[in-house]
C-alpha cells in the first residue's frame, strides 16, 4: 500500500505517518509554514512543497498514483480568516482542488478530507452531519468549498472520498507557538512563559477535545472500511467542556493559574458534535480524558526547544481586528 499524506510535519500527519504500518509506503507533504521537520519519521519519504506552487506541484505529482490520498494540510486559524481571506482560500481551497485533480486523473482509490466543524456555523448542538452547514467565518466557508468539490468529483468522476470533520485535535507535535490556533496549545504556551492565559469573552463558549491518539485507528478507516465510501463523519470528542472548565484543567497540569480576559471575538458560542456515525463506522473510543491528555501533553512540551512564535508581520485585513492580534502583527 502507498499512501500520500499532506501536514504530516503537523499534529494530525506526523502523528498518522508514526502510527501507521511500517509496511505502508508514505509519501509525505507539507510546507513546514506550521510544522516541524522532526515531527516527520525517517521512513516517510519527505517531500517540502507548497501545494498551490506549480513547480512544487509537479514534484508532488511525480510521487502519483498512490492508494489513498490523506488530506490533512491547512491553515486552521478559524478566528483569524476573516482577516487574511485570500491566504485563507488559497492555502484551504485551492490546495485542495490540486489534489483532487491528481485523485482522479491517477485513481486513487479514496480521498480523506479532513475538514471541520466550523463548517456548521452557529446551529443547535450537537451538531449533526445532516444539518445543512452555515459556516460564519472565511475558514469555514472554505472548508465547505472542499467538501462540496470531493462530493462532485465523486458524481462526476467517480472518486469516492471521506469527509472527516474533527473535534478539537490536541496532544504531543501540536504547534504551540501559534497565537491564533489551538487554544490548548496557546495556554500551554502562556503557563511555560510564565504568561497570563487569555480567555476571549467570559469564557462560556463550549467545545468538545480530542486526544491525538484517539482518532488514528478511525482516520485509517476512513480510507480502508466500505461503509465509510463517500460519508460525511464527525470524529472526536464526546463531553463538551466550557473553555472556562479547560482553563482550569490546564492551571491543574502546568501549575500556572495566572488568566485574563480579552475582548469577545466573532466566533460560535456552543460548538461540539454528535459521535454516533464515528463509532458505527469507524469505531470510534474514547480512551483519553482531557485532563489525562493535558498532562501526555505538557510532559511532551518540557521535551521542546524555545522556538520561535508565530507573527504575521501584516493582515491583508486591519479594519476591525482585535486589539491582541493587532499588537502581535505590530510587535
Amino acid at each position: 500500500m502507498k499512501v500520500l499524506i499532506t501536514g504530516c510535519a503537523g499534529l494530525i500527519g506526523g502523528n498518522f505517518c508514526k502510527w501507521l504500518d511500517p509496511s505502508i509506503e508514505i509519501i509525505g507533504v507539507d510546507d513546514l509554514s506550521g510544522g516541524y521537520r522532526e515531527n516527520v519519521p525517517e521512513r516517510v519519504t519527505f517531500v517540502h512543497a507548497d501545494l498551490t506552487n506549480e513547480a512544487d506541484q509537479k514534484i508532488i505529482e511525480s510521487h502519483f498514483p498512490v492508494d489513498y490520498v490523506f488530506h490533512f494540510a491547512a491553515y486552521a486559524a478559524e478566528g483569524l480568516s476573516p482577516f487574511i481571506r485570500q491566504f485563507n482560500y488559497k492555502n484551504n481551497t485551492l490546495a485542495t482542488a490540486f489534489l483532487v485533480n491528481m485523485a482522479i486523473k491517477y485513481g486513487t482509490k479514496r480521498f480523506v478530507f479532513t475538514s471541520s466543524m466550523a463548517v456548521y456555523g452557529d446551529q443547535e448542538v450537537p451538531f449533526r452531519e445532516e444539518q445543512v452547514p452555515r459556516p460564519i467565518d472565511s475558514y469555514g466557508v472554505a472548508k465547505y468549498a472542499c467538501e462540496m468539490d470531493l462530493q462532485i468529483a465523486a458524481a462526476q468522476h467517480g472518486l469516492e472520498y471521506c469527509i472527516i470533520r474533527p473535534h478539537n485535535v490536541y496532544g504531543p507535535g501540536q504547534n504551540i507557538w501559534d497565537p491564533y490556533r489551538n487554544v490548548l496549545g496557546i495556554w500551554m504556551w502562556q503557563a511555560s512563559s510564565g504568561l497570563p492565559m487569555t480567555i476571549y469573552g467570559d469564557g462560556l463558549q463550549c467545545r468538545a477535545f480530542s486526544y491525538i491518539d484517539d482518532i488514528m485507528s478511525p482516520l485509517f478507516k476512513a480510507a480502508t472500511e466500505s461503509a465509510a465510501k463517500n460519508e460525511i463523519i464527525n470524529l472526536g470528542g464526546k463531553h463538551e467542556t466550557a473553555l472556562n472548565d479547560a482553563c482550569e484543567l490546564v492551571a491543574q497540569v502546568t501549575g500556572w493559574n495566572e488568566r485574563t480576559h480579552l475582548e469577545e471575538r466573532h466566533e460560535v458560542k456552543l460548538a461540539w458534535s454528535t459521535y454516533k456515525k464515528s463509532v458505527d463506522i469507524l469505531d470510534y473510543q474514547e480512551n483519553v480524558p482531557l485532563k489525562e491528555g493535558l498532562k501526555l501533553m505538557w510532559n511532551w512540551i518540557a521535551t521542546q526547544p524555545r522556538r520561535e512564535r508565530k507573527a504575521w508581520d501584516s493582515y491583508e485585513l486591519d479594519k476591525g481586528i482585535y486589539s491582541f492580534w493587532k499588537s502581535i502583527a505590530v510587535s
